[in-house]
């Protein structure tokens, strides 16, 4: 169950619910992140959940069912939170303005005032008393928040700002009314100098600077998750009973026909039903290049039809998406928290009762020492506004936020902070090879039937079998069969040996096909289809063995090219210190083939998927593991590697199993995701690193340690400027993830530059043309068209109604439009 809490302020009200709701009987776990305010927990009962959170003074309610709905709100609340703290600022700023000209202008530096004030130190301390009380007024939200704490014993920091003001007010506030008993002028003098109220006020202002200062930068780090949740399209044009209506996406039903003109976002997921198109799905996958959309491909909401007409069908809509599904991983991933965050957490719990102990000692160690009353609770107040809480809260999730929400964008979905973090100590990573390493589309590249069996039957045989699989090497051999207009029979008793091969029953009889060892466990294998087995083997192509009825029917031998970025990729987790393992159920020899030309460190051949999970386990006694796969093979390994990988383009099981998604299943993002995560659990370590030496260092010198050592004393005024700028230190800190560039292989790279290149020599224009009725219409546009300068070909289709303009030079639309309209057609 997810809720959004309020009334948290600082990583103590985290820890302080997270420790109650752990209490609530049947909870198992609790996870409650001060960034999105919100909190995870498995097991209990909602409302004695809400109930315990609400008793220890804060509030409480389930999340609602939809994700980007939550997320949306959540970045509405802090907009809204943001102009609050304005608002509250610019008010405390203007008294606050006049406070210090009164406290310090006139009393210090002899700026004028009226002269009813002129040597008149009671008004003129009655006059700040009433100002500061305006500005605690503004500010009434740290009083109420942080005695309710104290009341409801979670002290947390507006407890701290609360007890510091009113510290300082108090004080000021005694010395005011005891200069009523006083009628010596220089006495008066010397108590009107004694007056806090101005650090009391500055205290309360400078704190809601920091809290303005975090709001906003905290609203940066969720900008890539509000940039996703903007690309949902709003509107779709769907087809009901012929007509075309325009009805909201969230409207949108499976099944539903929905077109999409060029220019257009594409409203949900589905498939092409007509039209031909190229489509730019950057906004998913990070690939700047559109990918060509004909009949029967697949589209995503929120990509970006380029210039065809596509008519779809809906698939998948509204929560369901593949955008939504993004957006609930990143959000997820943000609002789960981090192995790392441990150790803050547990200072955390214990900070603000230390501080205040820490603050109280202060106080009566200076007064035992002989100092004033005024100096020992300045020396208190500094102690309760320096401490910082906030820092070492926000110091971990904020950089979670921003690397999750980073890695979205380059096409990498962690589904957990703890993901995020694992993946920057890999230490070993460990490749699936078909459909990680390979394209995961291999080819069937030699039939090699028995003696007494032509290559027709062996195709029939083998096609009855596989046709009944969703294994790429099944796939091979059925394009084979289809190519050829084999004939295929349907088997029963069809049976999946993981890794290892498959068996059915064709007219009764037995019917297997597999790997050399799965089919030796049925019958036997002459040496000479061994040596043949091992030359196409050594060829890096997988033999695939089949027998009916107990007898060796023949061999087919299948291959699966190498990705293309797959040696750049690997080369470069290597250059990083990583070992690169290679481990795949497939036969030592294609194995090694595979590998040499790759380039991994070790291959680890003819392992089924529980000895992959075995494989794994010994691996991690050397150091953190990253498994990397796309199969319902792969999913045990996937599951005990500290981090499991899948690929996009792999099976729903692997893509549940992992902790990491590869958008476009390409080796170059997984090298993208471990720099990300090294680069995440660094700045998290300089959060960290901050947020503790900011207090030990600060709370020493608040307390007045280093006066009589170095002369250092600081001001609780300057107390609460230091601890305004800490939060947002660290949360600045973390947005600098943003600045984050993915890796490029060399091709990619070079992809670009042709691409650029191109782009800067030609262009296309496609015009809609209404009137073409044949090929002699297309003939006299293509003749008019690439008469004008600067127009290189024109490819017309009257069937289409439409003109593609390739331009080697800038033409306007005006003329285009002029030049065809010339020769009797109309241009939409």
């Amino acid at each position: 169950m997810k809720f959004n809490v309020t009334g948290m302020t600082c990583a103590a009200c985290s820890a302080r619910v997270e420790s109650a709701v752990n209490k609530v009987r049947g909870v198992t776990h609790c996870e409650v992140n001060l960034l999105t305010n919100s909190m995870k927990v498995e097991g209990g009962d909602e409302h004695e959940i809400i109930s315990a959170v609400e008793r220890i003074g804060y509030g409480a309610s389930v999340s609602g069912k939809s994700t980007v709905q939550n997320d949306n709100g959540a970045a509405l609340d802090t907009d809204k939170e943001e102009r609050s703290l304005k608002h509250r600022l610019i008010a405390s700023v203007g008294f606050l303005l006049v406070l210090m000209y009164v406290s310090m202008g006139h009393m210090m530096w002899g700026f004028p005032m009226p002269s009813f004030f002129e040597e008149n130190y009671l008004a003129l301390g009655i006059c700040q008393m009433l100002l500061s009380i305006i500005v605690a007024l503004i500010n009434k939200r740290f009083f109420v928040n942080g005695f309710k704490g104290l009341i409801n014993r979670s002290p947390n920091m507006d407890t701290l700002v609360a007890l510091g003001s009113a510290a300082a007010f108090g004080y000021s506030t005694y010395v005011l009314f005891s200069m009523t008993a006083v009628h010596d002028s220089a006495t008066l003098h010397k108590l009107a100098h004694a007056f806090y109220f101005e650090s009391s006020a500055m205290i309360l202002t400078l704190i809601t600077v920091g809290k303005m200062l975090e709001a906003r930068s905290k609203g940066k780090t969720t900008d890539a998750l509000k940039s996703l949740m903007k690309l949902a399209p709003k509107t779709a044009v769907v087809l009901r009973d012929g007509v075309e209506v325009t009805v909201l996406a969230e409207n949108v039903l499976v099944g539903d026909i929905f077109l999409v003109k060029p220019g257009e976002s594409i409203p949900v997921d589905g498939v092409v039903l007509e039209g031909e198109s190229a489509v730019d799905e950057s906004v998913l996958t990070g690939e700047s290049n559109p990918n060509e959309k004909t009949v029967g491909s697949n589209v995503s909401a929120a990509t970006v039809n380029t210039f065809g007409f596509l008519k779809c069908r809906a698939l998948k809509v509204g929560e369901d998406t593949t955008l939504s599904e993004i957006i609930r991983m990143v959000s997820d991933a943000a609002g789960s928290k981090a192995p790392i965050a441990k150790v803050a957490d547990k200072v955390s719990g214990i900070f603000v009762p230390v501080v205040l102990c820490i603050a109280v000692l202060t106080v009566a160690i200076w007064f035992l020492c002989g100092a004033t009353v005024g100096f020992s609770l300045a020396r208190g107040i500094s102690v309760l506004i320096i401490s910082c809480p906030c820092a070492l809260g926000l110091a971990t999730p904020v950089a979670i936020m921003v690397g999750s929400g980073v890695g979205a964008g380059h096409g990498v979905l962690f589904k957990s902070a703890a993901a995020l973090e694992e993946t920057g100590r890999i230490k070993t990573v460990v490749l699936d090879k078909t459909g990680t390493v390979t394209k995961g589309s291999p080819e069937c590249l030699g039939v090699y039937p028995a003696e007494d069996i032509s290559e027709k039957e062996l195709l029939s045989f083998a096609g009855s079998l596989e046709s009944k699989s969703e294994h790429p090497l099944a796939k091979a051999v059925m394009k084979r069969v289809e190519e050829l207009l084999v004939e295929i029979a349907e088997v029963e008793s069809f049976a999946i040996s993981s890794g290892n091969g498959l068996t059915a029953t064709l007219d009764g009889k037995p019917i297997v096909g597999g790997n050399l060892n799965f089919i030796t466990s049925f019958i036997e294998i002459g040496d000479s289809v061994k040596r043949l087995a091992d030359e196409v083997s050594g060829k890096g192509q997988t033999p695939l063995f089949f027998s009916f009825d107990g007898k060796y029917v023949g061999m087919i031998a299948v291959a699966d090219a190498i990705k293309q970025d797959s040696p750049k990729a690997i080369n470069e987790l290597q250059k990083m210190g990583i070992r690169v393992v290679m481990l795949t159920g497939d036969n030592r020899i294609t194995a090694e083939a595979v590998g040499l030309k790759s380039g991994v460190d070790e291959i680890i051949a003819g392992v089924l998927p529980d000895g992959k999970r075995e494989v794994i386990e010994a691996l991690k006694q050397k150091g953190k593991v990253m498994m990397v796969g796309d199969g319902i093979n792969d999913a045990l390994a996937l599951t005990e590697a500290d981090v499991g990988v899948a690929i996009g383009a792999g099976t729903d099981v692997a893509i549940e199993s992992a902790d990491v998604v590869l958008v476009k299943s390409s080796l170059s993002d997984l090298v993208t995701a471990v720099k990300l995560g090294r680069a995440t659990l660094r700045n998290i370590k300089q959060n960290l690193f901050w947020a503790f030496i900011y207090n030990i260092i600060g709370i020493p010198l608040a307390a007045g340690a280093f006066i009589k050592l170095l002369g250092w004393e600081l001001e609780p005024m300057f107390g609460a400027a230091a601890m305004s700028l800490s939060s947002f230190c660290v949360v600045s800190n973390a947005l600098r993830l943003n600045l984050f560039k993915g890796f490029k292989s060399a091709e990619d790279k070079e992809q670009n530059i042709v691409t650029t290149e191109s782009e800067k020599v030609k262009m296309e224009k496609v015009l809609k043309i209404e009137g073409m009725m044949c090929m002699h219409c297309e003939a006299h546009v293509k003749k008019a068209l690439e008469a004008l300068d600067g127009v290189e070909s024109v490819v017309a289709n009257h069937e289409k109604g439409t003109a593609v303009i390739t331009l080697s030079a800038d033409v306007s639309d005006e003329l285009l439009k002029n030049t065809v309209e010339a020769e009797g057609y109309k241009v939409l």
